[in-house]
């Protein structure tokens, strides 16, 4: 049900891009024709009059890019990450434009530096004007203005886990006004007074409430009453996202298909990770280079960790079950490694394949800080660059590990692992292995280099804002 506030934010956004993207123009503008940059002889000049009025042309032409990539949708709560996300490639197609018609009309763009500062301080400025409206926005929900009413069905342990995140989150907009263990008549009556009296915006089903029947009765209930339904899915569901339907002799036949990363788009994600990758590498290299020295004053011992306990080549699984040599910052004492399966295995926390120790007393000092803050993971971008990862994809793990993986767990192994992935930036270690492995398929049923962008993007905020650091 769309809500008076939406629409009011949604026009807003509007004349605030536009404002925007003209105001980083300007700034690009004044930054390349006065005396703040004087790098390069100013051969031509464009009047800024003149100047203005091409910007104002080419800021409609943005804004119209911006609506094809569905930044002015109208109705639901918005997560501002998505946001940031579709703006910058939004700012990346309007860039690509400008420099096409370059080759038509040169004399429009006097200088390659507007072009290229304009394209980076639209991203700045629009993703600046998008946070201060979402957040003003989330304020008035802590008021409860603007918020969805939602009602939830279920008993199980997701249902909890919604109920309470929305209780504690009201900026989310989202507000549980009721919540029943299955649709029936008793809920269906209740749920209609609920609708006239102060109304209902959503209804979230959890998995396994009610028989199928129930299911589809209240999924027309809700179409009936003009209420939003969603549900979480299992894992089939989300195994079946990637379907493609053909007709065969009269008989429609269903083929799931493995992965979007098939072709072509296998060629899109392996130059997105080299160049990725090197951008990484540069970006980081003064961080690497202070990690190296403090782990070498910290504790004796290799910069990284590269060998297992009997001085084995450290190995990870990769794609196809193929195990491939692995290295990143030591942050253990040397020779700790199999005090996990040992000594240590009663405080293992984690159930499942994968081993998390608590205050893991193998871990040093800097090793402690270089986990909390995912350092110890930043030479995997070589491993990236050599084609042995991916920037985006499913953690890679032990051999060890892999091998106590269920039949359906081995699906995440048809795509090369990640730096990063769906389940990382997801709830990182609060997650069990099941829910992580729910995460990393439909990741890999619905692949693309927007979702690539968006991961990449959302990592360092999970990184710096998560509780607790990974197990090795």
């Amino acid at each position: 049900m769309l809500k008076k506030s939406e629409l009011i934010f949604s026009v807003a956004l509007l004349p605030i891009d536009f404002l925007m993207i003209v105001s980083a123009t300007l700034a690009a503008y004044f930054l390349r024709f006065q005396t703040m940059v004087d790098f390069r002889p100013i051969v031509y000049e464009m009047p800024l009059f003149d100047f203005l009025k091409v910007a104002g042309v080419m800021a409609v032409v943005w804004l119209i890019i911006f609506a094809i990539s569905g930044l002015y949708t109208i109705g639901g709560t918005k997560r501002i990450l998505d946001e940031l996300a579709k703006i910058f490639l939004a700012c990346s197609t309007g860039f690509v434009f400008i420099v096409l018609l370059i080759f038509f009309e040169r004399e429009l763009f006097s200088s390659r530096f507007i072009i290229l500062v304009a394209w980076v301080l639209a991203i700045f400025f629009v993703s600046i004007g998008r946070i201060a409206i979402r957040f003003f926005q989330r304020a008035l929900f802590r008021y409860g203005v603007g918020i969805h009413r939602v009602v939830v069905f279920g008993e199980d342990k997701a249902a909890d886990i919604l109920v309470n995140g929305f209780c504690k989150r009201p900026g989310l907009g989202l507000k549980v006004i009721k919540r029943y263990k299955k649709f029936d008549e008793d809920a269906a009556a209740d749920l209609s007074d609920l609708q006239k009296t102060i109304g209902v915006d959503e209804v979230i089903q959890t998995n396994g409430t009610g028989s199928h029947e129930e299911n589809l009765n209240l999924f027309d209930f809700c179409n009936q009453h003009n209420i939003v339904f969603k549900y979480s899915t299992d894992l089939f569901a989300v195994q079946s996202s990637r379907l493609e339907i053909r007709d065969y002799a009269g008989i429609p036949i269903a083929e799931i298909k493995r992965t979007r990363l098939e072709g072509w788009g296998k060629v899109y994600k392996r130059i997105f990770d080299i160049i990725g990758s090197l951008f990484l590498i540069t970006l980081t290299s003064p961080i690497l280079i202070l990690t190296a020295i403090a782990i070498k004053i910290d504790s004796r011992g290799p910069v990284f960790w590269s060998k297992f306990d009997d001085g084995s080549n450290l190995k990870r699984v990769g794609q196809q079950g193929e195990p491939f040599s692995y290295f990143k910052f030591r942050s253990m004492k040397p020779g700790t490694h199999n005090l996990r399966y040992k000594e240590l295995a009663e405080q293992d926390i984690r159930k499942g394949p994968l081993v998390k120790i608590k205050n893991d007393p193998r871990v040093t000092r800097v090793g402690k800080f270089i986990r909390r803050f995912s350092i110890d993971e930043l030479p995997e971008f070589f491993l990236v660059l050599a084609g042995k990862m991916s920037l985006v994809g499913p953690r890679p793990h032990l051999p060890e590990e892999v091998a106590k993986y269920k039949k359906h767990h081995r699906k995440v192994l048809i795509i090369k692992p990640g730096v990063t992935g769906l389940a990382q930036i997801s709830g990182r270690s609060d997650l069990d292995f099941e829910e992580e492995v729910k995460l990393d398929i439909y990741y890999i049923e619905n692949w693309s280099l927007k979702l690539d962008l968006y991961i990449l993007f959302k990592t360092p905020f999970a990184v710096l804002f998560r509780k607790e650091a990974e197990n090795v």
